[in-house]
């Protein structure tokens, strides 16, 4: 009898291990209430591409864009050349001061709010609202393709005065900014960096702490035909 027992004891343990690690499963794959589930990018592809000076013989604004959603894999690329990692040591395509690495990149898409993370390449899901007509005051921001959004995150700048923060955020926002550039041009698409933002309201809509700061934001599309 006390083997039948232990028996029985043991399957019901079976069966609510198995349980607990189905709904974790679940929990790990679906996405949170009111967000999108995390977008793992293709691997980028940091071969090709036009040479350097005819990138930047060809670098210019553009204000008109079509609304062509851009492929994972073209976003992929594109947000390496503007902040991927490119090295062993987790060094970036564009410096930033004693490499502190403080500017973060928010994706505005039709589909939501992401934060791309350049460890991982991949978008993790901030809201599933469409946000894009709120990241800048240009009619064509609500419905170009990508919008990005450039965020220092304060606190990674250790001790430095508010001066240099300020200085040093918006600094390192024009390097990834002037790499996003050099891609689009290398790659036939159109993009604006942008300063008219009305930051308050973008912020909040973000749901950013106080110590992260909106720098600029930038348009990202196929041109306009």
């Amino acid at each position: 009898m006390k083997t039948k027992s232990l028996q029985l004891v043991i399957v019901l343990l079976a069966a609510l291990f198995i349980y607990a690690y189905s709904i974790a499963a679940e929990e790990q794959t679906e996405p949170v209430a009111g967000k999108t589930a995390i977008v793992q990018l293709p691997t980028p592809q940091t071969e090709g591409g036009k040479p350097l000076m005819q990138a930047l013989s060809q670098r210019k604004t553009s204000r008109e864009f079509s609304t062509k959603e851009l492929p994972d894999q073209v976003l992929s690329n594109m947000l390496w050349a503007a902040f991927g990692i490119n090295r062993p040591d987790g060094k970036r395509t564009a410096p930033s001061a004693m490499n502190m690495q403080e500017t973060d990149i928010y994706v505005a898409t039709a589909k939501g709010l992401y934060l791309y993370d350049a460890k991982a390449n991949s978008l993790v899901p901030v809201l599933k609202e469409d946000i894009r007509a709120k990241t800048g005051g240009q009619p064509f921001v609500a419905t170009a393709p990508v919008n990005l959004v450039y965020v220092a995150d304060l606190s990674k700048m250790g001790r430095a005065s508010d001066e240099d923060k300020a200085f040093y955020s918006a600094t390192d926002t024009g390097f990834i900014s002037q790499n996003v550039y050099l891609f689009c041009a290398s790659e036939g698409l159109a993009t604006v960096v942008r300063g008219y933002v009305d930051r308050g309201p973008l912020a909040k809509a973000m749901n950013l702490r106080p110590d992260q700061k909106i720098i600029l934001a930038q348009t990202v599309g196929y041109p306009q035909k």
